[in-house]
């Protein structure tokens, strides 16, 4: 699910709007059924559902309904992909729940095939019955997000595949410099001021002890160092990829990323980056923090994707699990406006840094 930014354009016909959809996502769906959110003639807000979730799930649907409903929408269009014994009981579930909670649907479709039709045109002339066929490339709608930058990925899979582990030799290397950064971090802690005199033994995390002021100025200075650097169009090597994963298991650490972390290209880029590159036991930050960023960007379908790799193997990981929250309950980004000065009321208060840069 994703609120949208893209540029202004008008949405003339069932074909401009089928040709919206992929950019709206980020990638061309299958088997899903898309609202697409409107207030006036803009189009607001995106969000998709598996067909398989809808099958027989009123619960889904009212779901993704009371997701449509949070965000500054007034009406909707439903869109469903797939074969016609498929797509209409759920199109027809989700119709139900929008009129519930009080969202005009304009018109729902069915694509298919190089075709839509309409559930809601009763007239042969302009819906007939064999669908209309649609050439969505030729849309001027296609060419206004081409010319602004946007991206519609083949499927879904081809997102997933961008924040898969890195694999083979380069995986290799990565491990390795993993080694070096663990000893180069047992190193730190060891030479903290009264390292020796507190140890280890009660079992406290080095934050809770002398070395954990250590760790905590060589995370603020290595996280500022990464994010120049990808400002600048830069890519961290092997070694700067596992001194910064290996510094963010510190929750310290990981707040004070957190709180630098909004929704430019630049941070979204450096925490894919991290997340590809880092070893899997590492990657609960990095993956967080993509999702946190990709969130607050409108790139909810990046988000997803980034915690479905995180939470399969960190169920339990707090920030995680609160950006999976946001975004199953639609959460606009702009609830967040003034990040990283306000934290989430009632969950957690990162410190305020000062001259921060508001939220886009």
């Amino acid at each position: 699910m994703a609120s949208t930014d893209l540029p202004r354009f008008s949405v003339r016909s069932g074909v401009d709007l089928i040709a919206a959809v992929p950019y709206l996502l980020g990638f061309h769906p299958t088997d899903s059924v898309v609202v697409v959110g409107m207030s006036g003639p803009r189009v607001t807000f995106a969000a998709r559902a598996d067909l398989a979730d809808l099958a027989g799930s009123t619960a889904a649907a009212r779901h993704l309904a009371a997701v449509v409903a949070q965000q500054p929408t007034d009406r909707a269009t439903v869109l469903g992909y797939g074969s016609a014994s498929r797509v209409t009981p759920a199109v027809d579930a989700v119709r139900q729940a929008l009129a519930e909670v009080g969202i005009a649907v304009l018109d729902a479709l069915r694509v298919t095939d190089g075709r839509y039709w309409s559930y809601l045109c009763p007239e042969p002339e302009c819906c007939p019955p064999d669908g209309t066929a649609y050439d969505s490339s030729t849309s001027q709608v296609a060419a206004a997000a081409v010319l602004a930058g946007q991206v519609a990925l083949p499927d879904r899979a081809a997102l997933v595949a961008q924040v898969a582990s890195v694999e083979g030799e380069e995986r290799a290397q990565l491990r390795r410099a993993a080694q070096r950064a663990g000893q180069r971090f047992a190193d730190l802690v060891t030479r903290a001021p009264g390292a020796e005199r507190s140890g280890d033994r009660s079992g406290d995390r080095p934050s809770d002890r002398s070395g954990g002021r250590s760790v905590r100025a060589a995370g603020s200075i290595t996280i500022r160092a990464a994010q120049r650097r990808h400002r600048r169009g830069e890519r961290l090597d092997d070694d700067e990829v596992a001194w910064l994963s290996l510094l963010l298991t510190d929750q310290t650490v990981r707040d004070l990323a957190w709180e630098r972390t909004d929704g430019r290209e630049a941070d979204i880029a450096l925490w894919a980056d991290l997340l590809r590159r880092a070893e899997p036991e590492l990657i609960a930050a990095p993956g967080s923090l993509l999702a946190f960023a990709a969130w607050r960007a409108g790139e909810g379908a990046l988000a997803a994707v980034a915690l479905e790799r995180v939470l399969a193997l960190h169920p339990d990981y707090s920030l995680a699990l609160l950006v999976d929250d946001l975004l199953r309950r639609g959460v606009p980004p702009t609830r967040l406006a003034g990040w990283p000065a306000i934290a989430l009321p009632g969950v957690v208060h990162p410190r305020p840094r000062r001259g921060g840069r508001g939220a886009r």
